[in-house]
């Protein structure tokens, strides 16, 4: 047992309260003999566990039990009387992983764990700052600015410095200060290397120079302020940074391959030695037993837990290198590995294996279990992406039927635009869903602006579609030139669109009233090209123009696409992709449904975003992207998409060590499968509307075939390279989808909503009266209120479009009915169950067997 003598924070020796935790075995017998905390932990864990010394990395490969082998180590610490629980610094990057831990530690230790600092990076440097931040010039009550906070400044910023005619966003403007503050960057050092004769990287300098002068100036932090400071704090003031340094004498971090620069910097100064002259002055005094033979106060033992190969946020400044070079940033570490799984079959862990041992820059390690081989990876390609959801889509019925519970599958792609036809083919499929860290996609902003044109060339009197489309994007036109136009709109009974084009009739600005005009424009433009798609006059029989060029057409002239890659940020390059996806939405449509047109698009869509939540007591299907899945598990795991340009994604390939972080992307995922795992792709996919060749990807060709049953492999579906499970050589193409051709039988009748107000009672615009104004604002919100409540109490998209092509809500359907099906042809009624929307029927059909369709939204017909 250590001689080590507990000492209170203050430095006050103290009796230990811990002889009744050491299991019943009681002082240093009890040490020798059978211990308790190393009970069912494998060689490497327990060696994890035991060790010491001045650093420790342990190499936890996924489903490893890096958690446990964590908390167990803390409670060795302690029990064994080698730290007061106030001497421990456990760090994690989650509140809810540092809750887990400390739930952990008190149900080995109970009351014997209170008074460990175990938290967040930001939790525990607001710890340190609250008490300290006087000896810097603040004080104890901060504020601290979350995101949005910071994002209104710089928007306030921006305006004031005119920046956003440069291209300056609060949003691109709040990301390059975080990458910056994230590197230890302030504004006078990023200054110091700026090219002063670029104006966009002078106006920069001023709006960070202005950003951190109003933070000074109300006495606040941002977020990423909170472990920079912290940073700065410890270099500018030693004798503050040796009252931590002697505190926290073993400090754990998990997680720790996803450090950017603060917080690699933060764990270096905490565990630097406090040298004699500064121990000399710390107060209580220093103990003799504190102190080695140079009269200075060794560095803390430091503790890490990571794994290279799951290093996946380079984009949030994660710096791989932390881990990666831990030895030589820590001379005489010891490095534990943990490779036992407790998690995967063998077949989906030699999977893992041969995919990330094609990087370099990671330390060596194999995973491997005891468990079994387990079933095969299974390999799917599909014609298409609507062939690959489908074919996800029925495996997941199949894996239900065979008892798994849908809560215990999910479904993983790259980007969130993948998730179109994945969700629809759910939908139609009635399987109940979710999707994790994001948002569904007809409920997606940027697609919901879009859909407003659409919606209002099909109906201009739709007063929410108009708001929502003068906004996007911004073009100058505010609410009081909205409320202008809307109670000039119902004064005069006319459309929207119409009121827009008579804009000087109501005594605009000559900057409002362009924007106007110029917006009327293109509205009847589009509307012009939409031909019989809602035609204003009824007479007029026009050929619809494909929904895809209207759309097109859109998104050109408003730059909408343009404008979001141009903030070069992530999530708006996520937008751009999501919009691109609704052109290949439109551009299907147009294929199935030649000469169609816009009105029964709109009811189409309507349809698949207005279908209710489906209940199911086994849960549901979990949606998200791979970044997301990092930390879950699941039984069974679809990866979809594994295609070049997807995974790995295009972006990556010419980003220095790109390939490598998608490389570990795909480790991810395969390691959240713990029985079944399926990988699936597509031969073709479409982008902004055209149909192009997708390749498969790279991973796959780094996966032994052995280890994958194909049910279609890319060959077959290709015809390239017979029953090769790959087909790399293929050439690379574009190609277009196939001809439209025409309905002769003319446009559906539609049965437009035109919500027109009658009119006499509106305020006087012309008149520049303020109350009039405000009187003109207050009328038009109560409008939008209570369209807005009219079209929820009717459901749908708010397109107010009546007319349907496929809603079998009035379809009867019983036990024993016989139904044709458009792809699995006919089959049998063998029950009814749910109500309303969510009836489902269970059917078998002659071709596929029994399968499970959304009575509403089935591509389905009652034989007769």
């Amino acid at each position: 047992m250590s001689d080590f003598e507990l000492l209170s924070p203050d430095g006050g020796a103290l009796s230990s309260p811990f002889d009744s935790v050491r299991g019943g075995a009681g002082g240093a017998s009890g040490a020798r003999g059978a211990d308790p905390l190393l009970d069912g932990l494998n060689p490497p864990q327990a060696r994890a566990v035991e060790a010491r010394g001045p650093a420790l990395l342990i190499v936890a490969g996924a489903g490893s039990g890096k958690t446990r082998v964590l908390t167990h180590r803390i409670a060795h610490l302690i029990r064994n009387k080698e730290a007061w629980p106030s001497q421990i610094l456990a760090i994690t990057f989650t509140n809810k992983a540092a809750s887990e831990m400390r739930e952990r530690v008190a149900g080995l230790l109970g009351d014997a764990a209170e008074g460990m600092w175990i938290s967040t990076f930001h939790s525990a440097c607001v710890r340190i700052l609250r008490r300290e931040a006087e000896r810097f010039g603040y004080v104890a009550g901060f504020t601290i600015y979350d995101s949005a906070d910071s994002r209104a400044l710089l928007k306030r910023i921006i305006k004031e410095t005119e920046a956003d005619s440069y291209g300056f966003t609060p949003a691109n403007t709040s990301a390059k200060i975080s990458r910056l503050k994230n590197e230890l960057s302030d504004a006078d050092t990023y200054a110091a290397t700026a090219n002063e004769a670029d104006p966009r990287e002078r106006i920069f300098v001023e709006i960070f120079r202005t950003y951190e002068q109003e933070l000074r100036r109300a006495n606040a932090f941002d977020f990423d302020d909170l472990i920079g400071q912290t940073v700065h704090l410890f270099r500018s003031h030693p004798d503050v940074a040796a009252i931590y340094q002697r505190r926290f004498r073993h400090i754990l971090v998990d997680e720790y391959q996803d450090t950017n620069h603060a917080q690699y910097s933060l764990i270096r100064e905490l565990t630097r030695s406090v040298d004699p002259d500064t121990a000399d002055r710390l107060v209580p005094p220093v103990r003799e037993r504190e102190v080695d033979g140079t009269g200075a106060i060794p560095g803390a033992s430091l503790t890490v837990v990571g794994d290279s190969d799951q290093s996946i946020y380079a984009f949030r400044g994660a710096d791989i290198r932390n881990i990666v070079e831990f030895e030589r940033d820590f001379p005489g570490a010891e490095v534990v590995k943990l490779e036992q799984n407790y998690r995967s079959t063998q077949n989906i862990l030699s999977a893992a294996n041969a995919v990330i041992g094609n990087n370099f820059d990671r330390q060596e390690k194999n995973l491997f279990t005891t468990e079994g081989d387990g079933e095969k990876i299974t390999g799917f390609t599909g014609y298409s992406q609507h062939d690959e959801a489908r074919f996800v889509a029925e495996e997941i019925e199949d894996l239900h039927r065979a008892g798994l519970a849908y809560g215990d599958i999910a479904v993983f792609y790259r980007t969130n635009s993948q998730t179109r036809a994945l969700e629809e083919l759910l939908i139609r499929s009635a399987i109940p869903y979710r999707v994790l860290g994001g948002t569904k996609f007809y409920e997606r902003a940027e697609i919901k602006d879009a859909m407003a044109y659409l919606t209002s060339l099909a109906n201009p009197y739709d007063p929410i579609a108009w708001s929502r489309l003068l906004g996007v994007p911004k073009r100058g036109i505010g609410p009081m030139a909205e409320a202008q136009l809307a109670v000039f709109q119902e004064a005069q009974g006319i459309s929207f669109h119409e009121a827009m084009l008579r804009a000087d009739e109501i005594g605009f600005g000559p900057k409002v009233r362009g924007a106007i005009l110029g917006l009327g424009e293109l509205l009847r433009a589009a509307r012009m090209a939409a031909g019989g798609g809602g035609t204003e006059d009824p007479e007029v029989e026009k050929k619809p123009t494909p929904v895809a060029d209207v759309l097109k057409l859109i998104l050109d002239e408003t730059e909408m696409i343009e404008k979001l890659r141009a903030k070069r940020d992530p999530q708006d390059e996520a937008r751009a992709e999501n919009l691109e996806e609704l052109v290949s939405v439109a551009r299907e449509f147009d294929v199935r449904n030649p000469g169609a047109g816009l009105l029964e698009f709109l009811t189409e869509v309507s349809l698949v975003a207005a279908a209710d939540e489906l209940d199911d007591q086994s849960g549901t299907v979990s949606l998200m992207t791979l970044h997301t899945a990092k930390g879950l598990e699941f039984p069974a795991v679809f990866i979809t998409g594994v295609e070049e340009g997807l995974l790995p994604h295009q972006m990556s390939v010419d980003e220095i060590g790109g390939i490598n972080e998608e490389r570990r992307l795909m480790y991810v995922g395969i390691t959240r499968a713990r029985k079944r795992l399926y990988l699936t792709l597509a031969s073709t996919r479409a982008t902004y509307g055209d149909i192009g060749v997708a390749m498969p990807s790279r991973f796959l060709q780094e996966i032994p075939d052995s280890l994958i049953d194909w049910r279609q492999t890319p060959g077959e579906v290709t015809s390239r390279g017979g029953t090769e499970s790959r087909a790399l050589n293929a050439p690379r193409g574009e190609g277009r989808s196939g001809s439209r051709s025409s309905r002769s039988s003319g446009r559906p009748e539609s049965s437009v909503v035109f919500g027109r107000g009658g009119g006499s009672g509106a305020a006087a615009v012309a008149e520049p009266a303020s109350g009039n104004m405000q009187s003109a604002l207050d009328k038009w919100r109560e409008r939008k209120r209570l369209a807005k409540e009219a079209q929820a109490a009717g459901g749908g998209f708010p397109n107010l479009v009546g007319t349907s092509i496929r809603d079998n809500g009035d379809l009867e359907l019983a036990p024993g009915d016989r139904i044709r099906h458009e792809d699995y042809g006919e089959g049998r009624v063998t029950g009814i169950t749910g109500e309303g929307s969510k009836r489902v029927a269970h059917t078998v059909f002659d071709s596929v067997g029994e399968r499970k369709l959304l009575v509403k939204l089935s591509p389905i017909t009652k034989v007769e």
